[in-house]
């Protein structure tokens, strides 16, 4: 698409999205910084895994289910559970599923833990080239094991950077030649480390940038998607965000945006990231660590037989107490979500 095609597309975009009461992009960037600024000023900010266990439990189960579902893995949402809880493998599944799954888990395990670990990051490079391989290390071992890479050479098992080239993307983007890859990724380091230090754009947006280079570098022979998107959430927490989690039901979506990245444009692929990280923020941290009398977002104190959109009702007809905030949010309390409760069970005596 030309320049200034793209440019009256997006306008376009943004303006129909706007229409249909949909966010637009910046609006979904302000209410992004919004919450983070709140969960740092008036929560406390992230908690760690060992103080909030459950909180990191739900992410871990929901980001382990979606990242490989994305890459094929056909295991459902509970028998993940069931795997990752009782180290049972429900269901008849090739056993390299299994071990797909398990991996993944225990390299997400060691990017929490090791993002909000005290003193694990100095402030000075936000991510390490010895912490990429560890993660793929850990993401690719149980399965290599058993099903290693039909071109592999014994110097590019899990860990190791890849020394075969890439055949071009269906999208038309070549990985660099394998002899570059390590200059390439001491580079990406360098350019992760920027993050804490301009300020041009969003950070998620300059994140996802990031993202979208390392999947063109692809620096490993396999399991780069799987990576890729567990070292986006150790740059996130070590930030002071919450994980992203891309949905598989999202994975058309994500990869487009993806190829939109890579011809220059980040703001797609941006975009879905800073709903990720709101979603997380919103559903598991937020209700977690807000006191029975902290205002929070409605998104917060929603649940399966309570919808958001009941809970604005409930406002609009005077029933649940709320503050409207300056950022045009509704804000209630779980005392006050159950005090509208028992009058509603009251009332239908």
């Amino acid at each position: 698409m030309y320049p200034l095609l793209r440019r009256d597309h997006d306008k376009l975009w943004l303006e129909m999205n706007a229409a249909a009461g949909r966010p637009t992009r910046a609006e979904v960037y302000a209410r992004l910084d919004d919450a983070i600024e709140e969960l740092r000023s008036q929560l406390g900010g992230l908690p760690r895994p060992v103080e909030a266990e459950g909180i990191w439990r739900n992410i871990w189960f929901e980001e382990t289910h979606n990242s490989t579902a994305i890459e094929g893995n056909t295991l459902v949402l509970r028998q993940v559970e069931v795997l990752l809880a009782e180290g049972r493998a429900v269901g008849q599944k090739q056993l390299s599923e299994y071990l797909e799954v398990q991996g993944y888990a225990q390299a997400a395990e060691w990017v929490y833990a090791e993002a909000l670990e005290p003193g694990a990051w100095d402030g000075g490079a936000l991510v390490t080239t010895t912490e990429l391989r560890q993660v793929h290390r850990m993401a690719m071992t149980p399965v290599w094991e058993v099903s290693p890479h039909p071109q592999a050479t014994e110097l590019e098992g899990p860990g190791n950077f890849r020394q075969h080239d890439i055949a071009r993307f269906p999208g038309g983007m070549t990985p660099p030649t394998w002899p570059t890859v390590s200059a390439e990724m001491h580079e990406w380091v360098k350019r992760a480390k920027s993050l804490t230090q301009s300020r041009d754009r969003p950070v998620i947006e300059r994140i996802a940038e990031l993202h979208a280079q390392f999947e063109r570098i692809h620096p490993f022979l396999d399991g780069n998607g799987r990576t890729g998107r567990l070292v986006v959430n150790l740059l996130l927490v070590r930030l002071g965000y919450p994980p992203a989690i891309v949905f598989k039901r999202d994975r058309s979506k994500y990869l487009r945006a993806l190829a939109r990245a890579d011809n220059g444009d980040p703001g797609a692929l941006g975009e879905l990231m800073a709903r990720a990280v709101l979603d997380n923020l919103l559903r598991f941290v937020v209700p977690a660590v807000a006191g029975p009398q902290r205002l929070v977002p409605l998104a917060s104190l929603a649940g399966k037989d309570l919808r958001q959109e009941a809970l604005r009702a409930a406002i609009e007809r005077g029933r649940l107490r709320a503050q409207k905030g300056s950022d045009g949010q509704w804000r209630s309390t779980r005392q006050w979500v159950e005090e509208y409760l028992e009058s509603r069970w009251r009332r239908g005596q």
